[in-house]
């Protein structure tokens, strides 16, 4: 059984009160708390077992080279995928990033064509951009149904002779939308079109597999894993990866250098130039432990219960417009308050009885401009949440409609 009340025992932040009340901590979708594991982690790999990695014969060379790289086997059975297929990154922007100027970069030519969602995130869409803007490629973009859902097929029909890459989220992190991934990626397949998957919130809430979801790329980010910031993993097919070039040139990436001469390692050395993030991956494979010791299916079960009870009080409040209702959608919950209160002045309020959420555009401009709103307050809910804190945010939220509504 989930014991939630357990799971909170293992958040030393929890305990603590804000304005002097309990923390109800709900901006999870930006980035999550940690456990003691991934604290403890941390410190261990600082104040016992620090030193450089790969290159060093020295004992704790070798020692924390052993458990830097453990991480990498770590983040494979967590996404189904083999070790030489994750590269580790600091988070889902740089692994975006790369797949846009390893992969894409060289192969775009004027008129070719970049499909995505209108629900993503600036990381999926920025350096997209940068192929327009640059190269000359198109975007073409996908809007959602009226309920915030993603028909895949709308986005196969977005296919044409030009495509080269579909870019989407496997789940929006303003509306929950989960996007069937499984069957874009097939479709993109046999069409020679890339699939580039922006797992950065549904890595959270779900299991995930990538030889079920079929994909070229997948860009996780360890700071919404319950692990630390500037931790990550990019999955990279093995065939894609032969076709990247590299990100950034140095250090642990080279096979061979001269004066006239370089070659590089296989991937994914080849993709992690420099001294890495050695701290920080570590407690990301604290983080997926720790994951992995509850099992993803107890979490995504408790969270489902946290989404029907959060929909169903939430729903209730006549003057709160809520964005994305679509069917199986994921524990997260943007809204506007009806009457004129900026979802900044909401945040605001509902801070002062303890409560945390997010207010503003949530780096998905185009969404909220497809939504017809420049703003919204986000609840986002995570494995430690309770229907207790559901209860708090909607007594916030009434305050709130008390002094604006």
């Amino acid at each position: 059984m989930y014991d939630v009340g357990r799971v909170r025992e293992d958040f030393p932040i929890l305990s603590r009160k804000v304005n002097g009340v309990d923390l109800v901590y709900l901006d999870n979708g930006a980035s999550a708390q940690k456990p003691q594991a991934v604290i403890d982690a941390v410190t261990r790999a600082y104040s016992e077992e620090y030193a450089n990695v790969h290159r060093g014969l020295h004992y704790l060379s070798n020692l924390a080279t052993e458990n830097y790289e453990a991480v990498r086997g770590k983040i494979a059975r967590f996404l189904g995928a083999a070790e030489d297929e994750i590269i580790f990154t600091t988070g889902s922007t740089m692994g975006l990033n790369l797949v846009s100027y390893g992969w894409a970069e060289p192969r775009i030519e004027p008129g070719d064509e970049i499909v995505l969602s209108v629900m993503e995130h600036h990381a999926n869409i920025v350096p997209w951009h940068f192929l327009r803007e640059r190269h000359g490629a198109v975007l073409r973009w996908v809007e959602t149904d009226p309920d915030g859902g993603l028909d895949p097929q709308a986005v196969i029909d977005a296919f044409g002779p030009r495509t080269k890459i579909v870019a989407v989220t496997h789940m929006s992190n303003v509306l929950g939308t989960v996007v069937d991934v499984a069957t874009i990626c097939q479709a993109a397949r046999e069409r020679g079109i890339v699939s580039v998957i922006d797992g950065s919130q549904a890595a959270v809430h779900m299991p995930v597999n990538m030889a079920e979801i079929g994909c070229d790329f997948y860009a996780i980010t360890g700071h919404k894993l319950y692990g630390p910031s500037a931790s990550g993993a990019l999955y990279a097919r093995r065939e894609r990866q032969a076709e990247m070039r590299p990100f950034l040139g140095g250090g642990d990436m080279i096979r061979e250098v001269t004066r006239d001469h370089v070659s590089y390692a296989d991937g994914p050395m080849k993709f992690e130039a420099g001294t890495p993030g050695i701290v920080q991956q570590i407690g990301l494979g604290a983080a997926i432990d720790y994951l992995t010791g509850l099992g993803m299916e107890n979490v995504a079960a408790h969270e489902r219960i946290l989404r029907d009870y959060a929909r169903q009080r939430l729903g209730g409040l006549n003057w709160l417009d809520l964005q994305g209702r679509s069917a199986g959608k994921g524990a997260i919950f943007s809204f506007t308050m009806r009457g004129g209160a900026h979802p900044h002045d909401i945040s605001t309020v509902v801070d002062r009885k303890g409560v945390a959420v997010r207010a503003g555009h949530h780096c998905a401009q185009p969404l909220m401009a497809h939504l017809g709103v420049t703003a919204t307050c986000r609840a986002s809910f995570a494995l430690y949440n309770t229907t207790d804190e559901v209860d708090r945010l909607v007594d916030a939220l009434e305050l709130c409609h008390e002094l604006f509504g």
